[in-house]
């Protein structure tokens, strides 16, 4: 297996999110990535630096301009505002849009002012935009390319520490600690790179709605999300078993929420569903977006999942037989996040 992460991408140090009504401190701290390299030493895995990208063009593949453009100039363009204005770029107003997994695109955002834009483009207030979020993000996306490269150039399995994680953010919005989406960059790397059919699967507690909405309509990607039921849970409003794809992606997406409080027995059951789609699709590749967030002391999660228990999810991956990226996604009981991941590869692995 290679492993790829950047250091750079613990600079990204935000300062609030709103939760339960309160300003909260955050909870996608630097630390994690630290956890998550002291398991990989452990497994013995040497963890290389990802190249520069030579230009934005995967990510453009994925997210629009206009978009990319807003993230890469809003903490500049924040410091020309009046002196008391907050520690970091911070939406005060959302624009209504009903977020529905079939509208898979929204017309251009109307304002030209940067104070609309932050309500146009930061789709909640979990995604604060600091000094260095910029420069974190996109060498979060550039460690998921250079894994994808990997897998495209014939490695069986890699691994990308991404942070901040992406499964989340939509073509044109950010949300949920994710800003780029570097689980979808990595299947659409792919899908350039001349494969057929790339499958996505999705483990993190919370559904992965940005990677919907950017499939939705695409029969080239499978997306599976196996997740917690997001009636009263994040992200609310997708993530449904009934939001199977539109148009041409018509059966290509298939959610599976578990019950608040679930553990292994059903997660066992819902990968074990997920395999038989994920088979009958006969992808090239695998994408995993790899979430540590159903552990049971996970301090925004409802699910009850072990450490342990994630050796199960890398057998189930491994029974795949698929060439598999897995890009990280979320997990957030710092304590517990290392051993999440050595699980899983311990499982990969046996």
């Amino acid at each position: 297996m290679r492993a790829f992460y950047h250091p750079e991408q613990v600079l990204h140090d935000p300062q609030q999110y709103m939760r339960l009504g309160r300003v909260s401190a955050p909870r996608d701290i630097p630390e994690r990535t630290d956890r998550l390299l002291q398991a990989l030493s452990r497994k013995g895995a040497e963890v290389e630096r990802p190249g520069a990208l030579e230009s934005l063009a995967a990510i453009h593949a994925v997210h629009t301009p206009e978009y990319v453009a807003f993230l890469q100039n809003a903490w500049d363009r924040w410091q020309e505002l009046p002196p008391d204005r907050g520690p970091e770029v911070w939406p005060a107003t959302f624009p209504y849009w009903s977020g529905r997994p079939e509208q898979d695109s929204r017309p251009p955002c109307p304002a030209s002012g940067l104070l609309g834009q932050i309500g146009w483009y930061l789709g909640d207030m979990s995604v604060p935009v600091g000094p260095n979020c910029w420069t974190s993000t996109l060498r979060s996306a550039e460690t998921a390319v250079a894994a994808a490269d990997a897998v495209i150039g014939g490695e069986r399995m890699a691994y990308a520490l991404c942070r901040p994680s992406g499964h989340h953010a939509r073509a044109d919005r950010a949300s949920g600690f994710c800003y780029l989406n570097n689980s979808a960059i990595a299947a659409q790397r792919m899908i350039g790179a001349g494969m057929a059919r790339v499958a996505i699967l999705d483990v993190d507690a919370h559904h992965g709605d940005g990677t919907q909405q950017i499939f939705y309509n695409r029969p080239d990607v499978l997306t599976v999300s196996i997740h917690a039921d997001p009636d009263n849970y994040y992200p609310f409003y997708t993530g449904y078993a009934q939001e199977t794809g539109s148009g041409a992606g018509e059966g290509f997406n298939l959610n599976l929420p578990l019950p608040h409080g679930s553990g292994i027995r059903a997660m066992e059951q819902a990968l074990d569903t997920a395999a038989t789609r994920i088979r009958d699709f006969a992808p090239q590749a695998l994408v995993l977006a790899l979430g540590f967030d159903a552990h049971r002391d996970d301090p925004i999660g409802v699910l009850d999942l072990m450490a342990g228990d994630f050796a199960l999810i890398g057998r189930a991956v491994a029974a795949l037989g698929l060439p598999t990226l897995a890009v990280q996604e979320g997990g957030y009981a710092v304590e517990a996040i290392g051993d999440c991941l050595g699980a899983f590869l311990s499982g990969l692995d046996g």
